[in-house]
């Protein structure tokens, strides 16, 4: 009887070992167009340490550089970024993080306020793919699985889609046709593609014109946005973190006034410090013929060393955060980070410009 229970566990190990290696073969590795869906995942590689920690969309993540902030000012930084990433995606991918760690600093970029629910962030298949690309890299917590709940479409609630994100399989097993090398390269791990959360770009595609957009009939960020935003200060507050509220100086999307008001007297309220660095471009020498690589949607690297530069310099100075460059251990490590990011620099540049000759 011993015998037979112990082929029994033994039998249902190797199949649960099987089906999650089927699960892990079929689930999207999110490399070449679609990379930036690894950055969720990548981040607790680098976990652990940093004084700084920015959330938010792609706003972030191609925006603000760590290896900047680094070498000028001392300051080790996280990015917690993912594409259209969500407020409250924001709120959970923060208290997921601070499973790991207690920055100084929260950063926190304010575009992502203007969608108060997921049907208002686009066709249900196209918020579906954007959940997923934020999700499915989280380890599983409480906090993800809230996260799963408050970022599910209505049509994914229709058809209770709640299993298909904690058994990816569930979602993916349909994927066996488009299998390829990658999905068997990357099958147990691959090589970071950000730095410290930072997903580098060297092209140069200049602004020709201006960036309009209709307006809008109502301009009242909503509920469920300031619900979030709320959750997130005070979970700041609690924790002894402060947290920064930003808006990167992108042209589009249009940053309406109006919402600019609102977060601002937010700030006023609450003590804190909100910077909406499309008022001070020139002060942060920003060349939109030079410094975004595509046409003016987001900071190509030249920008973003731009934009830390003049950040570190507040957050050192008006925030008050220590430089730790003089620290042994924690400047070898970074010392390593920002050889390949130079390395990596200079290899994206030098295509560029082969493929410019």
């Amino acid at each position: 009887m011993k015998k037979i229970n112990l082929r029994l566990c033994a039998a249902l190990a190797l199949g649960l070992a099987a089906l999650l290696l089927v699960q892990a073969l079929v689930c999207p590795k999110y490399t070449g167009v679609s990379r930036d869906g690894s950055l969720t995942g990548e981040y607790y590689g680098f976990a652990g340490g940093n004084d700084v920690l920015f959330v938010g969309d792609c706003e972030v993540y191609e925006n603000f550089s760590p290896i900047t902030l680094w070498e000028n000012y001392g300051i080790p930084t996280a990015i917690r970024g993912s594409p259209q990433q969500m407020i409250w995606q924001s709120y959970y991918l923060l208290e997921d993080a601070l499973r790991y760690e207690t920055p100084r600093a929260v950063v926190f970029n304010v575009l992502s306020m203007k969608y108060d629910t997921p049907k208002s962030a686009g066709p249900d298949s196209r918020r579906e793919a954007y959940n997923r690309m934020t999700l499915d890299g989280m380890r599983w917590s409480k906090s993800k699985l809230d996260a799963i709940e408050a970022s599910m479409t209505e049509e994914e609630q229709d058809r209770d889609a709640l299993w298909s994100y904690v058994f990816p399989l569930l979602r993916y097993h349909e994927r066996w046709n488009a299998l390829g090398k990658e999905d068997v390269r990357n099958l147990f791990g691959k090589d970071p593609i950000s730095h410290n959360g930072y997903l580098m770009q060297t092209g140069v595609k200049p602004v020709t014109g201006e960036h309009v957009e209709p307006p809008l009939a109502d301009y009242t960020l909503g509920e469920n946005s300031w619900y979030y935003l709320n959750k997130m200060e005070q979970l700041c507050r609690k924790k002894g973190i402060q947290l920064i509220l930003v808006k990167a100086p992108t042209l589009s999307p249009v940053w309406w006034s109006q919402w600019d008001r609102q977060v601002a007297d937010y700030a006023a309220e609450k003590g804190l410090l909100y910077l909406n660095f499309l008022e001070v471009q020139d002060e942060i020498g920003i060349d939109w013929q030079q410094d975004t690589y595509d046409t003016g949607l987001h900071l190509n690297v030249y920008g973003a060393e731009k934009l830390s530069d003049y950040f570190g310099k507040i957050l050192s100075e008006d925030v008050g955060l220590p430089d730790r460059r003089t620290e042994g251990t924690l400047s070898r490590r970074w010392a390593e980070k920002c050889a390949r990011y130079y390395e990596e620099k200079a290899g994206l540049e030098a295509q560029r410009d082969g493929g410019e000759a």
